[in-house]
C-alpha cells in the first residue's frame, strides 16, 4: 500500500473509526488482485455519480483494481431511461416496441465500446436499468455480473419490468437498497444501502464565515429561521407539497423557506419540473428556488448547515441521499413517509415521517417552536449516520457481496481465514450466462 492509501484510510479511521478501517483490509486482502468495474448512465447529478466517485478511489485504496465507465446515448434514450424509472416505481408509462428498440441498441452498441474492459473483469457491477442490457451483449464474460438497483422496485409497472427481468435473471447476484424494493429473482439478492462521504466538497466542514457568506451571496437573511429543501426538481420530491406545507406553517411561525436542486445528465424532466415551482413560488413570501449547477456542492452544503429543518417530503424515493447529508450536519429532517427516508429517519428521533402538506406544516411549526428538541434531535441523526451510512460502510457491504457471490454465497465469512477469492474462467466461445 503506498503513502497516498494509508493517508486516505487515516482519514477514514478518523471519522468512520479504526474498526470500519480494518474490517474493509481485511475483507479487501481476500480480494487481492480482483478487477472490478461499475458501469451507471451519468458521471454528474444523483446519487449514484455522487457515491461512484467516492467508492472508486477508497476500493483502489484498498489494492482493487476499480474503473468506472459511464455509457453514453442520444436525448431519446434518456427520456426512455426516464419512463423507465417511474414505470418500475410504479407509475402507468406509455413506451413503443420503437422504444424498447432504441433501448437495447443504445446498450449493443455500448457493449461493443466496453466489450475488453467487461469481458476481462472479474466483477462487473451495473448500476440501474440504463445500461442494464449490456450482459446480452458481451459473450464470453470472464467474471461475476451483479446488478445494482437503487430504484424501488416493490411495485413496477409491468410491462417495463418484463422487459427488464429477461436480463436481470442473467446476473449472477443483485443488490437493492432496502428488503421491500426487491422482486423475486433465480439468484442470490442483497440488500446494501447508500452512503456518503464525509470529505467530498459536499460534506466537508465549512466554517461559519463560509456558511454565512453563502445565505449573504444568495440574497438570505442569515438571523431568520431557515427551512430547506435540496432535491432535483422532480415531481416525486414533491417541491410542490412543500411549498404548501410551508404556506400553512407560516401562519403561526415566520421563517425562509429553500428549494434548491438541479439536475442529472440523465434526467430531461428537470427543467419542466422547475418551471412548475417557479410558477408554484410566484407571489409566496420568502420562498426561495434556486437552480444549481452540477458542481454546486459547496453551497448545498452551506444551505444544509445553515438550515434549521431540513424537509424532504418525497412521494417515492429510492434511498435519498440528501437525507444522509442533512443528518451528518447535524438537522433534524422532516421526510415523506416512503422508501430509504423511513431506513434514516427515525420518528420522534431523528426527525419525523409524515404524509402530507399538513403534516409537514405541523412538524416544521413544532421543530422550529422547541429549539433544545430540534437541537437533540440533530445530535442523534448525526451519530445514527456515522454508525450507518458513511461510505466506509458501504465499501465493506460491496466487498463482502463480492467474497460471498465467488465463494459460492455462504451465510458467514471468516474474516481470518487466508487465501485470496478463485476467479471464475469462462472457456472460449461459451454462450453468455
Amino acid at each position: 500500500m503506498n503513502e497516498n492509501s494509508a493517508h486516505l484510510l487515516e482519514r477514514y479511521a478518523h471519522v468512520a473509526g479504526a474498526e470500519a478501517v480494518a474490517q474493509m483490509r481485511q475483507l479487501a486482502e481476500r480480494l487481492r488482485g480482483a478487477r472490478v468495474v461499475h458501469v451507471n448512465s451519468t458521471a454528474y447529478g444523483g446519487g449514484v455519480a455522487e457515491i461512484l466517485h467516492s467508492m472508486v478511489p477508497l476500493m483502489q485504496a484498498l489494492g482493487l483494481e476499480v474503473s468506472w465507465e459511464v455509457i453514453q446515448g442520444p436525448p431519446e434514450f434518456f427520456e426512455i431511461t426516464k419512463s423507465f424509472h417511474h414505470g418500475l416505481q410504479g407509475h402507468r408509462v406509455s413506451l413503443t416496441e420503437k422504444d424498447f428498440q432504441l433501448y437495447e441498441e443504445v446498450n449493443r452498441r455500448e457493449a461493443e465500446r466496453l466489450e475488453d474492459k467487461l469481458r476481462e473483469a472479474d466483477f462487473v457491477i451495473i448500476h440501474d436499468p440504463q445500461p442494464a442490457y449490456l450482459i446480452k451483449y458481451v459473450p464470453r464474460r470472464r467474471g461475476y455480473w451483479i446488478w445494482r438497483c437503487h430504484i424501488d422496485l416493490s411495485r413496477p409497472f409491468y410491462s417495463v419490468w418484463r422487459f427488464l427481468e429477461k436480463v436481470v435473471v442473467r446476473y449472477h447476484a443483485s443488490i437493492f437498497s432496502m428488503p421491500e424494493f426487491s422482486q423475486p429473482l433465480p439468484h442470490p439478492q442483497y440488500v446494501i444501502p447508500p452512503s456518503i462521504d464525509p470529505f467530498t466538497e459536499k460534506n466537508r466542514d465549512l466554517s461559519p464565515e463560509e456558511v454565512f457568506e453563502t445565505l449573504k451571496d444568495l440574497g438570505l437573511d442569515p438571523s431568520r429561521p431557515l427551512v430547506v429543501q435540496i432535491s432535483r426538481f422532480d415531481p416525486f420530491k414533491d417541491p410542490i407539497g412543500v411549498i404548501r406545507a410551508a404556506e400553512l406553517a407560516r401562519k403561526f411561525v415566520s421563517f425562509q423557506l429553500v428549494l434548491a436542486g438541479g439536475g442529472a445528465a440523465d434526467d430531461p424532466e428537470g427543467d419542466r419540473v422547475y418551471q412548475e415551482v417557479i410558477r408554484a413560488a410566484k407571489g409566496q413570501e420568502d420562498v426561495y428556488v434556486f437552480k444549481l449547477p452540477p458542481d454546486a456542492h459547496r453551497t448545498i452544503n452551506a444551505l444544509q448547515r445553515a438550515a434549521d429543518i431540513v424537509i424532504q417530503k418525497s412521494l417515492r424515493e429510492g434511498f435519498g441521499l440528501t437525507v444522509t447529508e442533512a443528518m451528518w450536519k447535524g438537522k433534524p429532517v422532516i421526510g415523506g413517509a416512503t422508501g430509504g427516508i423511513r431506513m434514516q429517519v427515525v420518528n420522534h428521533h431523528t426527525g419525523f415521517l409524515v404524509h402530507t402538506p399538513e403534516g409537514a406544516a405541523l412538524r416544521i411549526r413544532y421543530l422550529l417552536f422547541y429549539e433544545e428538541i430540534r437541537r437533540e434531535m440533530g445530535h442523534k441523526a448525526r451519530e445514527f449516520v456515522r454508525q450507518n451510512f458513511l461510505i466506509t460502510r458501504h465499501v465493506r457491504d460491496y466487498l463482502a457481496l463480492m467474497l460471498s457471490v465467488c465463494m459460492g454465497s455462504p451465510d458467514r465469512l471468516e474474516l481470518e481465514a487466508t487465501g485470496t477469492c478463485a476467479w471464475p474462467s469462462a472457456k472460449p466461445g461459451e454462450p453468455p450466462l
